[in-house]
């Protein structure tokens, strides 16, 4: 067994890095810690050691940081052959990232204002592991599924003891 730490970052391609950094500042007040910039790498190096098509370039990197917790790693490419759309969350390979606040209803009201697509909700989840965790889903410009989460006190599997996950409650 590995001896995990935590996680570190997680890496999300992005179609323009410049719409993907104002809306992470803009919605939720990001930060960026690292700038790279574009890596000239040769093909081989690319398809080896990224598993992505000859003829790809890393156009731009950033790193910025979300509140507490992981970092995201932004990543946009060019030369890709043909984009293809988002995956669904239902999809292999779908995905959303999610974040805690301290209120989905009041934050949610933010973001439609703001003109942000926002799905329906917040809901309230009212029992089982998961009891008392409000949630919404809203979509970044790109179409990246997000996540907002809040609740006050222990959830629902948190009464049995046991390991708890990580939030700015622990």
């Amino acid at each position: 067994m590995i001896q995990v730490r935590g996680i570190q970052h997680i890496g999300v391609t992005v179609p323009d890095m410049k719409q993907a950094v104002d809306f992470f500042q803009t919605v939720f007040g990001a930060v960026t810690v690292m700038e790279c910039g574009g890596a000239d790498l040769d093909d081989e190096f690319m398809v080896r050691r990224l598993g992505v098509p000859a003829g790809t370039r890393i156009k731009d990197q950033r790193v910025i940081v979300c509140g507490n917790g992981g970092n995201l790693e932004l990543f946009e490419y060019s030369g890709e052959p043909e984009q293809t759309p988002m995956k669904r969350n239902s999809e292999v390979g779908g995905f959303h990232l999610a974040f805690q606040v301290d209120d989905v209803g009041a934050a949610t009201e933010r973001l439609r204002a703001a003109g942000i697509e926002v799905l329906d909700g917040p809901t309230r989840i009212p029992s089982g592991p998961l009891e008392g965790l409000d949630w919404i889903y809203l979509r970044a410009p790109w179409g990246l599924s997000l996540e907002l989460v809040s609740w006050d006190g222990a959830l629902g599997y948190e009464r049995d003891g046991g390991p708890k996950m990580w939030s700015v409650n622990s």
